[in-house]
């Protein structure tokens, strides 16, 4: 007999599931309604000497767009709303982020393997609510933590913001995208170039789990999440490293609720990493 509470973590599980299902379809979405632009953007440029073209105009965007904008076209309002903006309350150990954005950086390609997979290596966030120690697995995730080292080395992730709570059925605080803002949602951005899956058999995701966010098989980019609890999820996201310090930093901010009120959403915590480091020892 499944129990009400076995039944409501399969259907957050679920839930999960069909996001990340939705966002592949949208980014497949995407590629075809591009090749039609890039077409149409030919055409004009012969027939109009190449202005369109030299002012940007359809020009591609490499980041995925969420399922709920590949969706149907919907009729415009008759009357513009005002949108509601949820109010950001003060969050216990966390502070401002220091100054700066993040600097966007892009590759075509997944970067020359630079680190030794024999080695042991440390992934340092110095977040606004507290400091995350990640030991990272390089034998069994070798190129997901040599990604890892060059975009801390290129200092990608410094003054990013952690874009996704969940707090029901899954337990996990999703960062690494440049795109994301503390009000807009984000979770599309990355940098460019994608990588293979690693370490998925037999791959478990308890407390203190580091993980690729993916939006299907093969699709690796910048983005990962902490699991703060235990937390069931099938292997597709591949693990790459556990939480040896501040397990208690992402709990706190957990513990804080998203900014929506919801059990997915923005942390109400506006949390952002100072900076990111990779050191190997």
């Amino acid at each position: 007999m499944v129990s009400s509470e076995q039944r409501r973590r399969q259907l957050a599980r679920d839930k999960y599931e069909r996001q990340m299902q939705r966002r592949a379809e949208a980014a497949a979405a995407r590629k075809r309604r591009n090749t039609i632009l890039g077409a149409s953007l030919a055409v004009v440029v012969l027939a109009g000497g190449g202005t369109l073209f030299a002012t940007g105009a359809f020009s591609s965007d490499d980041k995925d767009k969420s399922a709920s904008a590949a969706g149907s076209a919907q009729a415009a309002p008759t009357k513009a709303t005002e949108p509601t903006t949820p109010t950001r309350k003060p969050v216990e150990g966390c502070t401002d982020p220091a100054p700066g954005a993040p600097n966007g950086k892009q590759w075509q390609a997944e970067p020359a393997m630079s680190i030794d997979p024999s080695g042991s290596y440390t992934m340092a966030l110095d977040t606004n609510c507290g400091k995350v120690t990640i030991a990272l697995d390089a034998a069994k995730a070798p190129h997901t933590v040599n990604s890892f080292a060059f975009l801390a080395g290129e200092k990608y992730l410094d003054h990013t913001k952690c874009h996704r709570l969940t707090t029901d059925g899954i337990f996990v605080l999703q960062c690494g995208d440049p795109t994301a803002s503390a009000t807009v949602p984000g979770g599309t951005g990355g940098p460019g170039y994608k990588f293979a899956d690693e370490n998925l058999t037999g791959a478990t995701y308890p407390a203190g789990t580091v993980a690729m966010a993916n939006s299907g098989p093969g699709t690796n980019g910048s983005q990962f999440f902490l699991v703060y609890k235990d937390t069931q999820l099938p292997p597709k996201y591949t693990p790459f490293g556990k939480i040896t310090g501040g397990l208690d930093v992402v709990q706190k901010i957990a513990a804080a609720g998203t900014l929506e009120g919801s059990p997915d959403g923005h942390p109400m915590a506006d949390v952002t990493f100072n900076s990111a480091t990779v050191s190997k020892g």
